[in-house]
């Protein structure tokens, strides 16, 4: 089950790709962003999603909507995801799974990420989410249209 569209995005710090730390709620205070959740780098599904938002990335810039991609691999292969793909995005590592716990994006026996975006808003609150594990292009397109209107 997702966090529920109002609730206060939780806080978070964490190492992302292109040498980024990012604290959630001091760095993107007062903007708008995607926050993906995915099982796996380099798995079929994981890399369909990842393509398709590097495919209409250029929609969420034009709106000026930063995404932000996570699972629980390490820098080292993200890195490599990213470079392999070229993803012009960030891919942030939950290697304690400790964020996809607190967003809810954790399956409970096998400690892996679920599939799930959130949409947050400039109040740090959940906007807008999609949760399906074998639909990844509609991700995209549930968060595309939520930006639209």
């Amino acid at each position: 089950m997702a966090l529920k569209i109002g609730t206060q995005a939780p806080d978070f710090s964490v190492k992302g790709t292109s040498e980024l730390t990012l604290n959630l709620h001091q760095d993107l205070s007062g903007r708008s962003f995607v926050l993906y959740f995915y099982p796996k780098d380099f798995t079929p599904g994981c890399t369909a999603e990842a393509c398709e938002f590097r495919d209409q990335f250029e929609a969420f810039r034009d709106l000026d909507i930063p995404v932000f991609g996570v699972s629980r691999d390490s820098i080292e292969t993200h890195e490599k995801f990213k470079k392999t793909h070229k993803l012009p995005f960030e891919l942030l590592s939950d290697e304690s799974g400790k964020v996809c716990k607190a967003y809810d994006a954790l399956i409970p026996l096998i400690k892996m990420p679920k599939r799930i975006t959130y949409f947050i808003d400039s109040d740090m609150k959940i906007a807008g989410v999609f949760q399906d594990m074998f639909e990844s292009k509609k991700h995209i397109e549930a968060m595309l249209k939520k930006l639209k209107k």
